[in-house]
Formats: C-alpha cells, sequence, structure tokens
C-alpha cells in the first residue's frame, strides 16, 4: 500500500486545542508524521499508510470540535539529490584538543578524534 497524504482544517482558536488536534492525529494507528500547514496553521498535513481518513476526521471532530476534511491523496515523492546518502564518509576533526581538558592523566594524549559526516 503506497503512502498517503490527507489534510485536515481544523477550527483551532487557542494552543490548547491545536495540542489537542495533533495528539489526535498522532495516536491513530498507520500514522507516521503529522505537521500544521497554511496560511494561518489551522490546517494538519498527515502522512502514513493505511489510514482512513472518514474515521480521522470524525475523531476530530469529537474530541476537538468543527473539522473539515480538504483533501485525501497519494504523498510526493522527493527527489533524492546526487549525494550519496547510504554511506557516511570518515573525516579527521582536528578541534580535539580543545574538547579536552590540558591535563589527560596517566593515559597520555588522547587519541585524534574520528567521526562519521552526514
Amino acid at each position: 500500500m503506497a503512502r498517503q497524504k490527507i489534510v485536515v482544517k481544523v477550527a483551532m482558536h487557542c494552543e490548547k486545542k491545536s495540542r489537542k488536534a495533533l495528539q489526535v492525529v498522532v495516536s491513530v494507528c498507520g500514522v507516521e508524521s503529522a505537521a500544521f500547514e497554511g496560511a494561518d496553521k489551522d490546517q494538519i498535513a498527515v502522512i502514513g499508510e493505511g489510514i482512513d481518513s472518514v474515521k480521522l476526521t470524525a475523531k476530530l471532530r469529537k474530541c476537538v470540535g468543527h473539522t473539515e476534511l480538504v483533501s485525501v491523496g497519494l504523498e510526493e515523492e522527493k527527489k533524492k539529490e546526487d549525494k550519496d546518502e547510504s554511506t557516511p564518509t570518515m573525516e579527521f576533526c582536528p578541534s580535539y584538543p580543545y574538547s579536552y581538558p590540558y591535563y589527560y592523566g596517566c593515559y597520555g594524549a588522547p587519541p585524534p578524534c574520528y567521526g562519521y559526516m552526514m
């Protein structure tokens, strides 16, 4: 099943209502992410698999108030850049002396810092 995007317009008059609406949306089975959209931030975009949009709207109406289903459709795939993100590169961090105290104890100087850059 493909990931779908559901946009719901909720009447949120205060911060408490918007938090409650987001809690209700995230509690629905199959939701992967939820974010505010629109000029007034009165729309919630929900992304996930197997979400029943009618049940989501009914649950929001019961818990928050007036809710309107704006759109239901497939999520647009984002194009990947030329960078290959699957293999992290290992680079030398020259700033290691500054992150350690001056006295290194009986172990001597710290080893050079190697970290994964993503």
